[in-house]
């Protein structure tokens, strides 16, 4: 499962339910995919395909909904 968290232009924001403990987000695009880790601080962990000013982009959109990732991420993980 697979849940989407945001739609934002022509990104998708998710999380795959079986993968690891530590908060992060995966961000799928028509030109790649990344993965960004929220806690302890906002970082990228890995990508493919995207260039540098789109990653910038996602970054960007992660701080400004930090708060509801975070929140989608506790409710989905602990219930």
């Amino acid at each position: 499962m697979s849940p989407t968290v945001l739609r934002i232009g022509g990104f998708r924001f998710f999380f795959f339910s079986r993968e690891e403990s530590r908060m992060h987000v995966h961000v799928s695009h028509a030109d790649g995919e990344a993965k960004f880790w929220i806690r302890p601080e906002i970082s990228l962990a890995n990508h493919t395909g995207l260039p540098q000013h789109t990653l910038n982009e996602i970054e960007e959109l992660i701080y400004r909904h930090q708060q509801e990732i975070s929140d989608a991420w506790n409710r989905h993980f602990t219930d």
